[in-house]
């Protein structure tokens, strides 16, 4: 993939935000607000927990469903970032060799057992954030926090964060074209010239700042980003805030994947 083909991936998460479907025309303030109930209560089971994990994949599911959202697409996305829950789980089994489990015969020590639920819990709330991004739009949910009452600083942030992560990406794009048009062979793809476009690019994002930071307090800006979209929370919104949090309740606090074995069990019999 080269490099204009990953910068044009990466917009494809804000692009699919303009969907309109049912989750797509739900108020961002409640979608922001039903995902942080998802994030709390998945992150909430102890680190030994791999079993009760489980039902919660419903949750994306239906987000992915009912929002038309490529499936393929955000498991791409969780691939790409996935090593850095690896990073952090990789070593439990070599740490903690306790044996808690008897599977088919095999010992199952309590370090497998909590690197797998790091890997449930970093597959849900990672692919939980990436839909509210692909059924919201990353400033939709910047607007939603602020209306929630978030610091507008705080706010202000996040959304230059993301709006400056693409115009750096694009001044990076345009320095590796250049130095295409310029390089033969091998040449122009050493350490010394990667280091160089570096350093062009760190001057260039600063003169750059200088100059938006100096436009936008020639228009007034003060601490904070209004919007002139207005949305109110309607009964439908209210309805699927209280079905999101009906059904994270169930599956937090009601042994859903213990209930499923036994009634397997008793159909066995």
């Amino acid at each position: 993939m080269t490099f204009d083909e990953r910068y044009f991936a990466v917009g494809r998460l804000d692009r699919l935000s303009y969907g309109d479907t049912f989750i797509h025309r739900l108020d961002p303030r409640v979608k922001a607000v039903a995902t942080l109930l998802f994030l709390l209560t998945v992150v909430s089971f102890p680190p030994y927990e791999v079993a009760a994990l489980i039902p919660f994949f419903l949750f994306p599911m239906l987000l992915m469903t009912l929002g038309e959202i490529p499936a393929g697409f955000i498991l791409g996305k969780i691939l790409f970032v996935s090593p850095f829950a690896l990073l952090i789980g990789i070593f439990n089994p070599f740490l903690d060799t306790r044996t808690v489990a008897v599977i088919a015969g095999l010992p199952v020590s309590a370090g497998w057992l909590s690197f797998v639920s790091i890997l449930l819990k970093f597959v849900l709330t990672t692919g939980a954030a990436l839909l509210l991004v692909a059924t919201t739009s990353f400033p939709g949910i910047c607007h939603a926090l602020r209306r929630l009452g978030f610091p507008s600083l705080f706010v202000s942030q996040l959304l230059f964060l993301y709006r400056y992560l693409f115009v750096l990406t694009e001044e990076a794009m345009r320095i590796a074209r250049a130095r295409d048009m310029r390089s033969f062979g091998r040449r122009g793809s050493g350490l010394a010239v990667f280091v160089r476009l570096v350093g062009v690019l760190f001057l260039r994002t600063v003169d750059r700042a200088e100059r938006i930071y100096c436009a936008m307090l020639s228009r007034g800006f003060q601490g904070d980003i209004p919007t002139l979209r207005r949305s109110r929370i309607s009964i439908g919104d209210l309805a699927f805030l209280a079905g999101t949090a009906t059904l994270l309740g169930v599956l937090r606090f009601y042994p859903v994947t213990e209930g499923i074995g036994r009634f397997a069990q008793g159909l066995m019999r």
